[in-house]
């Protein structure tokens, strides 16, 4: 019987058992960590427009983390890293200084399948044990972590605007650059997933902040796991009751 190396891992115990039942297991609690000084670009107070120099060194800043915890993945003889988690954090060394974190359980296959994604690295997945569990055996496999953002001005609205139209109404300078940015987030995902191969995104989350800029500059990032068949045959697992009996 093959002896198991000792492990960490972020997974809780249903998560655990439920990758093992699909034939993996962990084989390590990976991070990578990008400290990134943002800085700012000057662009004129009523123009709706992107950022595209903060965008890139936003995006690089991510790619960084995320490169660096699919190279600890690769030392392991991962297969791939399931529950993968990017998180943005401000520090106290500067007003521009942000840390961006990745960090994930590295599982590899029992049987030696080859499950990594189409560059020959270990694949990476935002996906809980439980989603993964139950996209195996619907039939679908993932393929990678896929993300865009785009940071975006939103121009400000001058007093003579509110004073000539002091009725209710929508705000459609603040909508519409709202909306594009959320485009562009979105865009730049998908072109990804594309890229990958993959049927679709799964788990898609698209959120908002302004990090250490001023209000009317945000960044939208949106996130998810790029996914692709493996066999025909898609049958969702049937929902079991189960009653407790606990008191």
């Amino acid at each position: 019987m093959r002896q198991r190396q000792f492990f960490t891992s972020d997974l809780s115990v249903n998560e655990f058992l439920l990758i093992k039942e699909v034939g993996f297991h962990p084989v390590g609690l990976v991070l990578g960590s990008s400290i990134f000084h943002i800085g700012y670009q000057f662009v004129a107070a009523t123009s709706n427009c992107e950022m595209q120099q903060l965008t890139q060194a936003l995006y690089q800043a991510r790619e960084l983390a995320m490169m660096r915890m699919e190279e600890e993945a690769d030392a392991l003889g991962a297969d791939g890293i399931v529950g993968v988690r990017l998180d943005a954090q401000l520090h106290a060394w500067g007003s521009n200084i942000v840390e961006f974190v990745a960090f994930g359980t590295a599982v590899k296959h029992d049987q030696g399948q080859n499950w990594r994604a189409p560059n020959g690295k270990p694949f990476q997945s935002d996906l809980s044990g439980q989603d993964f569990w139950t996209l195996l055996r619907a039939g679908y496999r993932p393929l990678g972590f896929c993300m865009g953002n785009c940071v975006y001005h939103v121009g400000k609205q001058g007093i003579m605007s509110w004073l000539s139209n002091p009725q209710q109404g929508e705000m459609k300078n603040y909508t519409q650059a709202l909306y594009d940015a959320r485009e562009l987030a979105m865009e730049r995902m998908q072109y990804e997933a594309t890229e990958l191969g993959a049927e679709g995104i799964v788990g898609v989350t698209v959120e908002q902040n302004s990090h250490t800029w001023e209000a009317n500059v945000l960044e939208f990032s949106a996130v998810g796991t790029a996914v692709a068949p493996i066999s025909r045959d898609h049958k969702i697992p049937v929902p079991a009751l189960v009653l407790t009996v606990n008191d």
